[in-house]
């Protein structure tokens, strides 16, 4: 350790700063890592779902203890949106919860933006810096599209490094571990941001290996948004923490730069019939439909507009759930789509993440089971909690919300 970092140790910064440092060392020696490594931000899952009492009741000793973010720190979607939790029906443990979790992040110092796309809205990351981010979409937007350095922080990791401004360094903050290993040759259209995570999902499903890195061709028409679905479904079908996209990603500039004088192990092929073979793991419980989500991640400007226009002078006929962060609300009410999408009875959520609300609570309240979606890590991660996910493109998701049924 360095003699700064010594000193935390020795109480110089604190107790609470001590507590983390000694956490972190723990978590340093599990991964054989040599030395730490000051990183620019953290960024925290802490939302009370996954916090519960006794980790809102960590994050609040902390706070009491003294303990101060030494550098920038933002926070995840949380678990309420305060202004539709009657809308929802939530239990009120929730909010409670909830209340108790910002006021200690307040005290704390965090920067309470409430999103899983801070990159998209608020730091994006810059090439070569490390950094301590939780969210897995975040992460592997970061170490693949912005060329930054961080692993998957888990909430108590992004904590303390938020109170030390160091991690250990082991992981994708080593260039060794940031080479791609295997080699996806995209040749079909992806003509729909599903089919980006559709994607990200058969990758996923095939590597299912945090260390294993892969490399797309074929991805020249990508956009950011199609490039943040496919990271977030890559992480959450595969717990990949990196991509490369030859031409694309900064380094990856071609097949030589990525892959350096090694081969990859496997060569894989990805085309029309791949991407229907993903919509059809996720099959229909009838025709019939409880809940329409778009969320996870939270959808950027373009996303929302996209949206407002399909739902234009139209009524859906099932709950439809919405989830932005605080700036994208704020460019949606000020350039009218918040206002197009109440209208045809769209719920805009604000600051949240559906899988993240507790959803095991509105199933059993409203009985809501089968959820239609558009995005492939929700419905990944939502079966969990005793839905039936519908994984589709777009438009069948806006139609499956206007009808409240999906086409046959």
């Amino acid at each position: 350790m360095t003699a700064y970092e010594q000193g935390l140790l020795d109480g110089a910064a604190g107790e609470a700063v001590r507590r983390a440092l000694v956490y972190q060392l723990q978590v340093g020696e599990f991964f054989q890592a040599e030395d730490f490594v000051p990183v620019r931000s953290a960024h925290l899952m802490a939302d009370a779902e996954a916090l519960r009492d006794d980790g809102v009741a960590l994050v609040e000793e902390l706070a009491e203890l003294g303990g101060r973010f030494c550098i920038p720190t933002t926070t995840n979607p949380r678990s309420v949106d305060l202004a539709h939790v009657l809308t929802l029906r939530q239990r009120p443990v929730w909010p409670a919860r909830e209340r108790r979790l910002i006021a200690a992040l307040g005290r704390l110092g965090a920067v309470q933006c409430h999103t899983c796309v801070n990159y998209q809205t608020l730091d994006p990351p810059l090439f070569g810096e490390h950094l301590a981010w939780g969210d897995t979409g975040a992460v592997i937007w970061a170490n693949s599209m912005g060329g930054a350095r961080s692993n998957f922080e888990a909430g108590t990791a992004a904590l303390m490094a938020g109170l030390t401004g160091r991690v250990p360094r082991y992981g994708y903050h080593l260039d060794a571990v940031r080479r791609p290993s295997v080699r996806v040759e995209v040749t079909t259209p992806l003509p729909d941001l599903a089919d980006w995570g559709a994607l990200g999902c058969w990758a996923g499903r095939r590597i299912a290996d945090c260390w294993t890195v892969p490399a797309f061709s074929g991805l020249s028409e990508a956009t950011p948004d199609a490039l943040k679905h496919l990271g977030a479904a890559l992480a959450s079908y595969g717990s990949c923490a990196m991509f490369h996209a030859l031409g694309v990603t900064p380094e990856a500039r071609d097949a030589a730069a990525a892959f350096g004088s090694a081969a990859p192990r496997a060569r894989w092929t990805f085309g029309a019939g791949e991407l229907a073979g993903v919509y059809q793991t996720f099959p229909p419980n009838g025709e019939g439909v409880d809940l329409v989500v778009f969320s996870a991640p939270q959808l950027s400007s373009f996303e929302l507009r996209d949206l407002a226009a399909r739902f234009e002078g139209r009524r859906v006929a099932r709950p439809t759930l919405v989830t932005v962060n605080q700036a994208v609300r704020a460019d949606a009410q000020a350039s009218g789509y918040a206002a197009s999408l109440e209208r045809a009875g769209v719920v805009l959520l604000t600051g949240v993440c559906y899988y993240i609300m507790a959803p095991q609570d509105f199933a059993a309240d409203h009985g809501w089971r089968r959820l239609v979606t558009n995005s492939a890590k929700l419905a990944n991660i939502i079966a969990g909690y005793g839905y039936h996910p519908v994984f589709r493109p777009t438009a069948t998701c806006v139609q499956a919300a206007l009808t409240g049924a999906l086409p046959s």
